[in-house]
């Protein structure tokens, strides 16, 4: 049967499942488009690249699996970049298919001619220009691996017009893929020292990150807690994988974790961290990070092992095997006086007494239904959602970690109730709204049950913090003089949409949040709240700012 490169792809990926592509077609692309046309697969057509990228991403994040993003040659390419750096820092499961100008151009600028490879290749797990019909199965059955199978991450396939227009003779349904190869196995030497070590600890602690929800270890991860007594850290990008409401969860840890977290954390004589990097966010000052703890390091990602902290132990494997091995050695063990410590510091050092957003999303946590997706955008409403709002489930939350994509929320919702079917709420800022606003246009187009509740400063409030508390309040392009009237725009866009203040009643916030279908609840907020704690940067996480100071020296915990 001869069939046409965009027909190979489109058929490669009926038969791997995709089931919905987000999109833009161009000139280059336009082959493939055609081919799409005569699938059953759904396209959502969005209002700029990036957004097709995170619209993959909020699939991807929710299903755990590898989803698709279309974007023609030139400017629809570069438009991915941001995309895919994102899924590529959070290891998110992607796979972008890019337009080429014909080969015949190729390397002679033409009209939206860029070298998408070699802007790419830094950013993603893999980049490659396919240059022949012949070649796009394999290249797609090798994208789809390597995106999914270790840490998953982007893989990015360049397509020229001509290949995608080029007819060869195509055998039909190829097999099945061929099933991974089985993991190595774990050293039983490697378990036997974790074990030991673990036996050895008085004061140990479990840091858990994305990795734990990556491998699907949560069940494991709370047996051993249950059964060693073992407190839980967690960064940004681990909260879910643990029950919130657990005496055990100790909470995020970091820039703006409570200060009995990171107080804890400096009496820890053993780390456990599994599926975690040591980022800056949620280490600080490295130097000073658990300074008295041994560190035991589980990562799917040898190069994380020793890149940061060097560990007395790392082990490469998934959180999930790694836990299956582990808890045979483990026995049950109660650690009264350190779960006492624990209690000690939670009453004598708490959150500080919140501002108005984040007892507003402590209210709503009381009202979700657990299998709500809540996605954030980036800056101070992203830190309350993790101080405050309580994430009951893995792959619930979806937020930008490690790139801090500002325009990330709105199309990682719209991908999440794409994939989910359900309920999903938006936490955003009018800063970062406003990057991707033209995605209401997609959102009621497509009547997803998105809620986009809107924290509005009137300004990037983060950087207004920062500047306000390190830069002598030298306030400089972090404030929008001039309002945006959100709720008309969503109006315009065709989103039910309100405006709520903090002094009406709750009742009326509820009944907003359960409306059915796209809609904005707008929530004005004064530009001056902080969220606090904050670490400063370049500082020990126990050097953290409480509140704001009023002397060079006031409002610091040390510990």
């Amino acid at each position: 049967m001869k069939r046409s490169g965009a027909q190979i792809i489109v058929q490669f990926l009926e038969q791997r499942g995709v089931r919905c592509i987000a999109g833009m077609p161009g000139g280059a692309n336009l082959p493939l488009y055609d081919a799409l046309a005569q699938s059953s697969i759904r396209h959502v057509l969005v209002g700029h690249e990036q957004a097709a990228g995170f619209i993959a991403q909020g699939m991807a994040r929710v299903s755990g699996r590898a989803q698709v993003c279309f974007a023609t040659s030139g400017p629809g390419a570069t438009n991915l970049v941001t995309a895919l750096a994102d899924a590529r820092l959070d290891s998110v499961p992607l796979v972008a298919i890019t337009g080429q100008v014909p080969s015949a151009l190729l390397g002679s600028d033409a009209f939206q001619e860029v070298d998408t490879v070699s802007i790419c290749r830094p950013i993603v797990k893999h980049a490659s220009m396919v240059r022949s019909a012949a070649e796009l199965r394999p290249a797609l059955e090798h994208a789809f691996e390597l995106a999914e199978s270790g840490r998953p991450g982007p893989v990015l396939i360049d397509v020229p017009k001509d290949v995608q227009q080029a007819i060869v003779e195509h055998a039909g349904d190829s097999p099945p893929l061929a099933a991974d190869a089985p993991a190595a196995p774990i050293d039983p030497q490697d378990l036997r020292r974790a074990a030991a070590l673990l036996e050895a600890a008085e004061r140990p602690l479990l840091y858990i990150g994305g990795g734990v929800i990556h491998a699907g270890a949560h069940a494991e991860l709370a047996a051993l807690a249950q059964r060693q007594q073992l407190p839980v850290v967690s960064s940004l990008m681990g909260l879910g994988a643990f029950d919130p409401d657990d005496p055990l969860w100790v909470g995020m840890l970091g820039m703006h974790a409570a200060p009995y977290t990171n107080l804890l954390l400096r009496e820890a004589d053993l780390l456990l961290a599994l599926g975690v990097r040591f980022d800056d966010r949620a280490t600080g000052k490295l130097s000073e990070f658990c300074p008295k703890a041994r560190v035991v390091h589980v990562d799917i990602d040898a190069r994380e092992l020793g890149k940061l902290r060097r560990p007395e132990l790392g082990v490469r494997c998934d959180a999930r095997r790694f836990l299956a091995a582990f808890l045979p050695l483990t026995a049950a063990r109660r650690r009264d006086a350190w779960l006492a410590r624990l209690a000690e510091l939670r009453l004598r050092h708490p959150l500080p007494e919140a501002a108005a957003a984040a007892a507003i999303l402590r209210h709503i946590g009381t009202r979700l239904q657990p299998s709500t997706v809540i996605t954030t955008d980036v800056g101070q409403h992203q830190m309350w959602v993790a101080q405050h709002l309580p994430i009951r489930g893995p792959r619930r939350l979806l937020t930008s970690g490690g790139l801090g994509s500002m325009g990330f929320g709105l199309p990682a919702a719209i991908g999440a109730a794409l994939e989910s079917a359900g309920k999903v709420l938006c936490v955003s800022g009018d800063g970062s709204l406003l990057l991707n606003i033209h995605e209401l246009a997609t959102l009621a187009e497509l009547q997803l049950d998105v809620t986009i509740l809107l924290f509005d400063n009137q300004s990037l409030g983060l950087v207004r913090q920062q500047q306000t508390l390190f830069y002598e309040k030298r306030l400089c392009a972090s404030a929008y003089e001039r309002p945006t009237d959100f709720v008309a725009v969503a109006r315009a866009f065709g989103l039910a949409a309100d405006n709520w203040g903090p002094g009406e009643p709750l009742g009326e916030l509820d009944r907003l949040l359960q409306r059915a279908g796209p809609g904005l609840i707008r929530v004005p907020l004064n530009a001056a709240e902080m969220v606090f704690p904050m670490v400063p940067p370049g500082a020990a996480n126990h050097e953290m700012l409480i509140e704001l100071p009023v002397a060079p020296s006031a409002g610091h915990i040390s510990g």
